[in-house]
């Protein structure tokens, strides 16, 4: 038996939220000028591969380097689709003090995407999270479009019903269309054949190299999927979590992201024998839920 997916918000929406039948949404630049990355014509890997690109060799951590660590740091990240990604300073409400790092991604003007375990959480945060700083294609101490502070999130009710994994998703929700600046990724639903093969490209802020405030790339091949989730072989660690997952059919097709990165190689059934991080698939009942979540910030 299937799950309906539905989502809660804090606090709710303040209108009832159009239904939508989509399996995609549309990507945009971004209104600030500058020229294509350098980085992103070296690293971005393109279409399908008929071989793993590397053996994979596990080392342990939530969120894994798997292997020799490949991560290459992006400098350019006031192009696109570096931009589009922001680091994340998470705030817990009092009397809790710690802070927590996350990765988060525009999926329009005033919306972002990241881990469910990123907005709500009862083991770290008691619950929601009070509010998230936002620093869109943070560089170090450079933080080329600002920080703002969100204080309206939301995720899937089975996630904040239970941690399954299948469901950790979350949304930032801005008061400021800082998206339409920085531009923001095309979402769409892949079929188990799209994804068979298909390369994926991961960028984040891990606490690893940084300390969350510099932004990491990877990239490889889908190793497998399942009905809800996608496994790779991408080099990640703890603070990316949130991290869009995309890919990209061509040079000159734009990054389609097809997933949203949660888990290390833990996450990974043993019975597969691979060795693999995951997050969920962004399946055309998470892509319908999303465009509510972009209606609900008027878009």
């Amino acid at each position: 038996m299937s799950t309906q997916i539905q989502w809660s918000s804090s606090p709710p929406p303040t209108e009832a939220a159009p239904k939508f039948i989509v399996t995609e949404t549309t990507g945009h630049k971004g209104s600030m000028p500058s020229s294509e990355s350098n980085a992103a014509d070296d690293l971005i890997v393109i279409g399908k591969s008929s071989s793993r690109m590397r053996p994979p060799f596990m080392r342990a951590g939530t969120e894994t380097v798997i292997g020799v660590d490949e991560r290459v740091r992006i400098s350019d990240t006031d192009k696109p689709p570096w931009r589009m990604i922001a680091a994340l300073s998470l705030k817990p409400k009092l009397p809790l003090t710690s802070s927590f790092i996350g990765t988060g991604w525009f999926i329009g003007p005033k919306t972002l995407l990241t881990a469910g375990h990123c907005v709500f959480s009862e083991s770290d945060f008691g619950g929601w999270i009070e509010s998230i700083e936002v620093s869109p294609g943070r560089n170090g101490a450079k933080l080329p479009y600002g920080t703002v502070t969100a204080t309206r999130f939301s995720t899937t009710t089975v996630w904040q019903s239970r941690p399954d994994p299948d469901y950790d998703i979350g949304c930032i929700h801005l008061d400021e269309p800082v998206g339409d600046e920085v531009g923001y990724f095309k979402i769409a639903s892949l079929t188990d054949q799209d994804l068979e093969g298909a390369l994926l490209n991961i960028s984040g802020y891990p606490g690893d190299r940084g300390d969350g405030e510099q932004q990491f790339f990877h990239a490889n091949r889908v190793l497998r999927t399942s009905a809800h989730r996608v496994f790779y072989d991408i080099d990640t660690y703890g603070g990316q979590s949130g991290s869009p997952v995309w890919h990209q059919a061509s040079p000159e097709a734009e990054p389609v992201a097809i997933g949203i990165h949660a888990y290390g190689v833990g996450g990974t059934p043993g019975a597969w024998g691979i060795r693999a991080n995951s997050g969920p698939r962004l399946i055309p009942e998470m892509v319908q839920m999303i465009k509510e979540w972009l209606a609900a910030d008027g878009s």
